[in-house]
């Protein structure tokens, strides 16, 4: 007999959202974990190599490259390697989705004259 979670992920797949909600969904669940904030606070300061979030951050290496992974998937983070370093960095426009997925819900900002 299925679970109720296992239900409702079979029922999440079969009716899958729409391409931009799925993308305003990764956005906030990879902004949704302590370590990967961790890291993006670290690299607001300016770009770093892996070593250097490892040594931030105190997590193992493939731990770390899974957390970033993650980062750049979401396109909050890009990589660039030189030599045998990853050195990376933060996109800053990426966090220009949170008003698109306010325009997106059909949030709408209110003046505070209209109050």
């Amino acid at each position: 007999m299925p679970t109720p979670a296992r239900i409702r992920s079979t029922l999440a797949m079969i009716a899958a959202p729409p391409e931009d909600l799925r993308d305003v969904a990764v956005y906030h669940k990879t902004l949704a974990d302590p370590t990967r904030l961790r890291l993006l606070r670290r690299l607001v300061i300016g770009p770093a190599t892996v070593t250097e979030l490892i040594d931030h951050v105190d997590l193992s290496q493939p731990l770390v490259s899974w957390h970033l992974r993650r980062l750049k998937a979401a396109g909050l983070v890009e990589t660039q390697r030189n030599g045998r370093e990853v050195i990376c960095s933060l996109r800053r426009e990426a966090f220009d989705a949170t008003s698109s997925a306010r325009a997106l819900l059909g949030l709408v900002e209110t003046s505070p004259s209209a109050a």
